[in-house]
């Protein structure tokens, strides 16, 4: 019994630091971007830097730490998203592409949150069908969702919301700050904003952002892929042969127009959604478009100039999406920092996946080129992280439901696939990071014609196959050849290092178990390779 009495004060100081831990475990709050590339973030250093496109998330970078070394496993919206909540593979995880439908039943890291006493929340773009589950509260947009006063589904039913999509998503997101966190438990709330995905509808109070600048051109805007395999000529994602006039670049478009696409798989979402505006938005937003575009029929552009004026037309649209995000991250730290949560919440912005923003000539991303495969990562954690660091072990969207789960002092289960960032945001240097990442994307035939490809990037080189079409490769050195221009593959002076990469690639696939379908299509060959 004197045992027993000399140990209660050791057993109530252990209880009590117990619950001390769960209470000062970190917040997180994940706010996640569809389609901002690297280059269009200021504090990645890239070739719009000039433009100053997010003033908020370079001081997020200059508060915490910037990862230049972080890609995607299959660049494309869904997929992306799956493989987050998951912590595997598109083969692993079931949502290989835009068509497929997310399994909610499957294991993923917020409901192991919740499991570890996390209250959990998620706003804005699920883009997984379904309703999302492992969320305590959650409002999400039915597939791409829409700009201009958008529906979304609540746990109710769907709603329409009248407003700008980046606002409405961030209101509900403070809304739920403000109103519904629970002051007992740490939380998890993930912002995820439509902005910048096409068609690229700024906010009115942007409509005029960059009017007296002229954006940088990317130096690769005339790339015409001639030292690439032939699907890179063979794509529908081009500036010059794609990018609609009309239902992307909004030239004349009216809720009343009528003419024909320029393409049979055209998006016209813009055009549906000015059908939703109200007379007061639409009457602003033809104001701002009227005027440049009777300038622009009167220039009479053909050639490199029609590129050039439909290359600074989107890039600036885009940027000016972008300055609404910027706007959120501001917005969402203040009201941290007004609640007295600034100290405990890791702030994490991350995005889909890169975005071709003229780089070669093209918009969208699926491809395994640079532009489309980084994507951003920049982690803010007060007290951990030292302000101002720059990351650059190979690091993928793969490892944030672990990463997620350490910060929560969560289990990590051994059949996700990723490596948990905790020990990088911390400074340390782990001896057995990964030397090498993995890339498979799926999605052939479809939408902007890019084949079905995988590939192995080191922190030099990068071999891609696209495997459906047989011997079509491409490798690059990296360090020599940033932009992807000069294709190693079957160079004789290359080629120990070209068997190199392919065994370290059959590796990585046996490693990830990938047995999905990569069998040559023979009819592929005959119907889409008759051009080339």
């Amino acid at each position: 019994m004197n045992y027993l009495f000399k140990a209660l004060p050791f057993l109530y100081l252990a209880f009590f630091n117990l619950i001390q831990a769960k209470v000062d475990r970190p917040n997180i709050l994940f706010v996640f971007t569809d389609d901002h590339a690297p280059h269009a973030i200021g504090a990645y250093n890239g070739w719009l830097k000039s433009v100053n496109p997010t003033p908020v998330i370079d001081k997020l970078a200059r508060d915490g730490m910037l990862f230049v070394n972080s890609f995607c496993t299959n660049s494309i919206c869904g997929p992306s998203r799956a493989v987050i909540q998951t912590g595997k593979h598109s083969h692993k995880n079931g949502f290989m592409n835009n068509g497929n439908t997310f399994d909610w039943n499957q294991q993923t890291f917020p409901k192991l949150l919740q499991k570890a006493g996390y209250q959990t929340a998620i706003y804005g773009k699920s883009h997984l069908k379904g309703k999302p589950l492992g969320y305590d509260d959650w409002a999400v947009l039915p597939g791409q969702g829409l700009y201009y006063n958008p529906d979304m589904i609540f746990p109710d039913g769907k709603k329409r919301v009248d407003g700008y999509c980046t606002d409405v998503v961030t209101d509900l997101a403070v809304e739920w700050l403000k109103e519904k966190r629970s002051d007992k438990q740490p939380f998890m709330l993930m912002v995820q904003h439509k902005a910048p995905h096409r068609n690229w509808m700024p906010a009115l109070r942007h409509l005029s952002l960059y009017d007296d600048v002229i954006i940088p051109e990317p130096p690769t805007l005339f790339d015409e892929w001639k030292d690439n395999a032939p699907g890179a000529r063979l794509q529908e994602l081009e500036i010059d042969r794609h990018m609609d006039l009309n239902y992307d670049l909004f030239v004349d478009l009216t809720p009343e127009f009528n003419q024909p696409p320029s393409q049979l798989r055209q998006d016209r979402s813009a055009w549906h959604n000015m059908k939703r505006m109200s007379p007061e938005q639409l009457k602003a937003w033809r104001a701002h478009y009227a005027p440049r575009d009777e300038a622009f029929r009167k220039a009479k552009l053909s050639g490199k100039d029609l590129i050039r004026w439909k290359f600074q037309r989107y890039a600036k649209n885009y940027l000016r999406c972008v300055k609404g995000v910027d706007e959120s991250v501001d917005r969402l730290q203040k009201e941290l920092t007004r609640l007295g949560l600034d100290q405990n919440t890791i702030v994490i912005y991350s995005s889909d996946q890169g975005f071709y923003i003229g780089d070669h000539g093209w918009y969208d991303k699926r491809w395994m080129y640079e532009e489309s495969l980084k994507m951003p990562l920049i982690v803010k954690w007060p007290g951990v992280i030292k302000p101002g660091s720059r990351e650059t072990e190979l690091v993928q969207n793969l490892d944030y439901a672990q990463t997620f789960l350490e910060i929560a002092g969560a289990t990590q289960p051994k059949d996700m696939q990723g490596l948990s960032l905790v020990p990088l945001m911390k400074g340390e240097k782990p001896k057995k990071w990964r030397s090498e990442i993995y890339y498979h994307y799926y999605e052939y035939p479809s939408v902007h014609m890019v084949p079905r490809h995988y590939g192995i990037r080191t922190k030099r080189h990068k071999l891609m196959h696209f495997y459906q079409f047989k011997n079509e490769w491409e490798m690059y050195d990296l360090n020599k050849d940033p932009d992807e221009l000069s294709n190693l593959y079957g160079k004789k002076e290359t080629m120990k290092l070209q068997n190199k990469l392919k065994q370290r690639l059959k590796n990585l696939q046996k490693s990830y178990e990938d047995e999905s379908d990569m069998s040559v299509r023979e009819d592929y060959i005959k119907e889409f390779r008759k051009k080339s």
